[in-house]
């Protein structure tokens, strides 16, 4: 279940809020200038299936979302819990950090959580399975994929050069909850 929970930055225990409604979750973010929809397949995405398939069943949302804001590529990123460098790629991005373009991801499978900090606030977010999640350009945030990675997820850009990490040298990130693996794990094992 998607999850969004608000804190006052300055007490990282404690949240203000908590969301597990897809509606009060999208009208939260919105108020803070961050998109959040549901997207459906169009045709249904068999494990396995190659970029081309996952693309051409979001392929209208897509399409719409790229003409709405100007998105010039797409690709599809998929990470496993038995990857080698699972634990590189976590820290990539577990510290604040800005880009100069969108952070725009669907989440096909499994679940990766963004925490954004916006005026005085946190707002981490828990994104699943049909989550899209466009995090503005600028906007101080960090993402975790937890100790066992899994997800699948559509990527739009503008510019991929854009999408580099500016680390903003606070430690703002390591005060507050990090991802705890996601139940979509265990699905992978069975």
């Amino acid at each position: 279940m998607s999850r969004l929970r608000i804190y006052d930055d300055q007490i990282p225990g404690t949240p203000l809020a908590e969301f597990h409604d897809h509606a009060a979750i999208e009208h939260e973010l919105r108020q803070a200038g961050v998109r959040f929809e549901r997207w459906e397949a169009n045709e249904p995405v068999r494990p396995g299936a190659s970029q081309e398939q996952v693309i051409a069943a979001y392929r209208g949302d897509i399409d719409r979302l790229m003409e709405d804001e100007g998105y010039q590529a797409v690709d599809v990123i998929s990470l496993k819990p038995d990857h080698p460098d699972r634990a590189t790629l976590r820290q990539k991005f577990l510290d604040e950090h800005t880009h100069s373009e969108d952070e725009v991801r669907f989440f096909v499978a499994g679940a990766g959580q963004f925490t954004l900090h916006i005026a005085g606030k946190v707002y981490e977010v828990l994104c699943e399975q049909g989550d899209l999640i466009g995090v503005p350009d600028g906007t101080r945030h960090w993402f975790d994929m937890s100790e066992a990675p899994y997800f699948v997820a559509i990527r739009l850009f503008t510019n991929k050069d854009g999408w580099v990490a500016h680390f903003t040298g606070t430690d703002i990130a390591s005060q507050f909850p990090r991802m705890a693996p996601h139940p979509s794990v265990a699905a992978l094992a069975s």
